[in-house]
């Protein structure tokens, strides 16, 4: 038996030997800057690629010499910078497919702003394309970057739009709808239904009638299950349109925070399981289920299911709404309106949020919870400090909050403590830097929005994300907002300069350190030997860029395993 063991151990030392052959590589890369992001953040000149897998870094001289033959393709990077692949830490892929690649897309991310009447014209030129029976169904409308300020929509207001057709329309946040009378009879939802559970309300005026609003994604399910099903081939091509749209901003590995969420776990996770199995996704996709889509403690896979191209690692929970959308759960009230005494509403008492959670994380999965406010963030921390109360080493289990908008000092440095890593949504600076400062919270809150200097400063790591399809994914744009902190309205102000990170810290938050809360930093996020060749070929050299202009650097490729990612 031990011999046998013996020549096991031999044959496999010679496979391993004739896979990382020297003089074999199949691609290398010399000509520009590669950064490495790798402890010591080197930029090396050269760089070799194996089998999928990164053999050499180094000088050019040396890689050629050691790792060039006949056969291996010799890329001149003429000046353009390689950076390993970025990683987003924060998406909803199946979301996203079906608000903007099979509904109509209202979302505005660019100057004017849109008003009540330009939405309403572009629903109105959207009916032709609704066939009979069907909904006019859209997604992006956003109060807060509406002229003027926080002009909602109405049922009146859809009405002029159709009285005929049912017009559903969500919020660019995701945490609000928004529907017409013919929707609301045709769902079945009238002055008298109560607000269904999970933190959905059906808003009604002083009167007690119903507004057309709706709260939370709990509200939406009585539209969405009278509403026409897409057909599998109509949901494939959006998902993997969503997918190719994502590579193309240099994105190799993403996470899917939402599975379960619109046509149930065991669904999606099969769409996924479908894509994968035919070599179709170019991306990586690291999952987590839908809480309320699945009973306490029990699912149908299990943790740490899949292997490198999919994987299944966490459980998401939604435990508040959203700070543009007045919905997150704050300890005092917002600003806006004056004198307004609401401060929004936790989706979970605190008794029920531990207990899901308590379930799936002693059975080893990741847990990870929306939380905006911080009443919601203070409710996360408690319930992780409970989570982990007898574990010894907390950063092993690399727990999440998702957003970690509205903070506090106290709050950042007990989620180091914890070994909690937040993903902010950058955007919010961004996009809605202006109007969380000028109205929502007030100067005081809003320069404190996604703390990293604050998070860098007390030693832990922070990741950055779009959400979309709360906002556009870009990871150059995720490090020049990061650095600069810049409002997008004129006149543009930095919002809470301390938080401002440096272009390094910045560049790190969508690479090694995003991998890191994924579970991924073993394979993925620098270019360093033995890694997978998950690579990102940029037009010019972040480190190298003023911060404002990073943003505009172009991707020129994306690269996974080794291999120019297909984006036609």
């Amino acid at each position: 038996m031990k011999s046998m063991s013996k020549l096991l151990s031999v044959l496999l030392m010679a496979h391993c030997a004739v896979v990382f052959a020297k003089g074999n590589a199949d691609t290398i890369f010399y000509g520009g800057p590669i950064v490495t992001v790798n402890a010591k953040n080197e930029e090396v000149q050269a760089l070799a690629v194996q089998n999928g897998k990164i053999v050499a870094v180094g000088t050019k001289d040396a890689v050629i010499k050691e790792w060039q033959a006949g056969t291996t393709k010799v890329i001149d990077l003429k000046g353009q910078t390689l950076m390993p692949g970025f990683v987003e830490p924060h998406v909803h892929i199946i979301v996203t497919s079906v608000f903007e690649g099979l509904g109509l897309n209202l979302s505005n991310f660019t100057l004017p702003y849109d008003t009540k009447e330009t939405l309403i014209q572009k629903m109105k030129a959207a009916l032709k394309d609704v066939p009979a029976g069907g909904w006019l169904f859209g997604f992006g409308v956003d109060p807060s970057r509406t002229t003027p300020f926080m002009a909602e929509l109405t049922a009146d207001d859809l009405d002029k739009v159709s009285k005929d057709v049912p017009v559903f329309i969500v919020n660019q946040s995701g945490h609000i709808g928004y529907v017409n009378h013919k929707a609301l009879e045709l769902a079945g939802v009238t002055n008298k239904s109560p607000n269904p559970p999970g933190g959905g309300v059906y808003v009604k005026d002083a009167k007690g009638n119903l507004t057309g609003k709706l709260i939370e994604p709990p509200s939406y399910l009585a539209f969405m299950a009278k509403m026409p099903a897409p057909t599998e081939a109509q949901l494939l091509g959006a998902i993997q349109g969503t997918m190719k749209k994502i590579a193309s901003t240099g994105v190799t590995t993403a996470s899917e925070m939402s599975v379960g969420g619109n046509f149930g776990v065991d669904k999606e996770v099969a769409i996924y399981k479908g894509i994968f199995a035919k070599n179709a996704s170019p991306i990586r996709i690291r999952g987590y289920l839908f809480s309320e889509s699945i009973p306490t403690g029990k699912t149908s896979i299990k943790p740490n299911e899949g292997d490198d191209q999919l994987r299944f690692i966490g459980i998401k929970y939604i435990s508040d709404g959203s700070t543009q959308g007045l919905t997150a759960a704050l300890n005092k009230p917002y600003s806006y309106p004056e004198n307004s005494k609401w401060s929004g509403e936790l989706d979970f008492k605190d008794a029920d949020i531990y207990a899901s959670a308590k379930a799936f994380f002693d059975q080893g999965w990741q847990i990870s919870t929306h939380a905006n406010g911080d009443k919601a963030i203070d409710q996360t921390l408690a319930t992780y400090s409970k989570l982990l109360a007898n574990n010894t080493k907390p950063q092993d289990r690399r727990l999440r909050i998702e957003h970690f908008t509205v903070n506090n000092e106290s709050q950042v440095k007990k989620a180091v403590k914890l070994g909690v890593v937040p993903s902010f949504t950058i955007g919010h600076v961004d996009y809605w830097g202006a109007a969380f400062n000028n109205h929502i919270i007030g100067a005081e809150r809003a320069k404190r929005i996604d703390p990293a200097g604050d998070f860098k400063r007390a030693g832990g790591k922070f990741t950055l994300h779009s959400d979309t399809p709360v906002s556009p994914v870009g990871p150059l744009n995720y490090i020049s907002e990061e650095v600069t902190r810049l409002w997008q309205l004129p006149p543009q102000k930095a919002l809470g300069p301390d938080q401002a990170v440096s272009v390094d810290d910045a560049i790190r938050a969508v690479t090694i350190d995003a991998a890191y809360q994924v579970f991924a930093d073993n394979i993925v996020g620098s270019l360093e030997v033995g890694k997978q060749a998950d690579l990102v070929i940029l037009e010019k050299n972040p480190r190298q860029t003023p911060p404002a202009d990073i943003r505009n650097i172009k991707v020129k490729g994306t690269w996974i395993d080794g291999k120019p990612v297909n984006l036609n």
